[in-house]
């Protein structure tokens, strides 16, 4: 009880804070803080104008000039004015870190090979992904970030780069050319991760593709698990067909993948005929111009093994009723629930508010009697509560370099931009008409 009451007031203080930062944007006018402010946040002042790109690469040679790291913050819940880039701390880490070293994402001293704990990697991080997570984590709507980390915090989970200094155990050496996750914190030119969480890259990988692989291959090889087709595929049963919406998105487009490579027969739903060419789906079915449910019924007569289903309320029931007997409903998101913002500040509105509680009362339940008498399953989670997990996320990562080294899978289109641009891949993926993912390199 008591850490439900914490997750009430968490989303009402993220309520309150957004609407401030509304007020103070679209009723009393203030102007939105640029991203790298000269003279503010570690970043001497300008002897001249300069535009945000030139005050990143400024920021990035400050932090390079003083054995600092440059990073992206979110200060507090609201839209992309809201990230903001300072140059300060020597590196950040991820919040299963925080203890290690005293309590805050931001790590002050200098960390040598010698005085690194023997299973951890400094990571000089030369790109990152952006997740819809890190809207999320934004707008205040993303659990674990509050839980954990708080405000302000550094967003991110995807990161490639190279190791500046490993531990003892760590199986890395300065150098090495690596990819992985961090629990928050990707946003960073310096991380510190765990060993565990990290993989060397490939020959011939670049940084801004191998930022865009991890989160969204692990959310699909556990979401593949799931569903019963991975590692083996004795327990799927007689079906093989599989539903995936938002194909041509990151997770999507790996999903598409990893289940192909387990034996089941995709069907893929994307949301305009511009994304069909880049869907790897055995089928895919353009919801923009025909009905979305009838036509995959037409493809599945028999109900499908498992139906994978980010979208929230526009569709999990739908998404459920097209369950065979012994399918598998498995939910990573709720992507419908949230307000669609293309450019702008990005920013929740009263109304925006008012229809997410709308929509949060209209996303279905379901019972446990009705799932025993129609044999089905409906399974949710959320990777960024898996800290603990090690040997499970051992196993993901094992199995993913195998197929990245082998070339089974690849990473989805990438749009690349500067760290100047992070506000702007925010809103390229809140628009909902990304394909693909965003990356940022420094």
């Amino acid at each position: 009880m008591a850490m439900e009451a914490a997750v009430v007031w968490n989303q009402v203080m993220a309520l309150l804070l957004n609407l401030k930062i509304w007020f103070m944007r679209q009723v009393l006018r203030l102007p939105p803080t640029p991203l790298f402010r000269p003279g503010k946040a570690g970043l001497g002042p300008s002897v001249k104008a300069e535009t945000q790109k030139e005050l990143a690469a400024r920021a990035q040679a400050t932090a390079d000039a003083g054995d600092a790291c440059v990073c992206v913050g979110i200060v507090g819940p609201g839209g992309v004015d809201q990230l903001q880039g300072r140059v300060g701390c020597w590196a950040v880490c991820g919040y299963n870190l925080m203890k290690e070293f005293g309590g805050s994402q931001r790590i002050s001293a200098p960390l040598t090979a010698a005085l690194l704990p023997p299973d951890m990697v400094v990571v000089g991080n030369k790109a990152f992904s952006v997740n819809y997570a890190d809207i999320c984590v934004r707008w205040g709507l993303y659990e674990s970030a509050l839980r954990y980390v708080g405000w302000p915090i550094v967003p991110g989970f995807d990161i490639a780069g190279e190791v500046e200094a490993a531990g003892a155990e760590s199986g890395f050496s300065k150098g090495d050319r690596v990819f992985g996750c961090t629990l928050f914190g990707g946003y960073a030119s310096r991380v510190v991760v765990p060993r565990r969480q990290l993989l060397r890259l490939p020959e011939g990988l670049s940084f801004e593709t191998a930022a865009a692989l991890p989160t969204i291959a692990a959310t699909a090889l556990h979401a593949v698990q799931l569903a019963g087709a991975w590692p083996s595929s004795l327990h799927l049963g007689s079906s093989r067909d599989a539903l995936v919406h938002s194909a041509a998105g990151g997770v999507g487009d790996m999903l598409c993948q990893v289940l192909r490579l387990c034996g089941m027969r995709v069907v893929g739903v994307v949301g305009s005929k511009a994304k069909i060419s880049s869907c790897k789906a055995d089928v895919v079915i353009d919801k923009s111009s025909e009905d979305w449910a009838q036509s995959a019924r037409r493809h599945a007569p028999g109900g499908f093994r498992a139906v994978f289903d980010a979208n929230g309320v526009a569709t999990l029931k739908q998404s459920y009723g097209l369950l065979g007997r012994n399918g598998r409903l498995i939910v990573y998101g709720f992507h419908s629930n949230l307000p669609k913002c293309d450019g702008g500040l990005g920013m929740l509105s009263p109304l925006s508010w008012l229809q997410m509680s709308l929509d949060l009362m209209r996303t279905p339940h379901f019972d446990p009697m009705f799932l025993t008498l129609d044999s089905k399953a409906v399974l949710g989670f959320n990777l960024s509560f898996f800290a603990e997990e090690h040997e499970l996320l051992a196993q993901y990562f094992a199995q993913i370099g195998e197929w990245i080294a082998s070339g089974k899978i690849k990473a989805p289109p990438v749009r690349s931009f500067g760290l100047d641009g992070v506000r702007e891949a925010h809103n390229a993926l809140t628009s909902g008409n990304s394909v693909g993912k965003m990356v940022v390199t420094f």
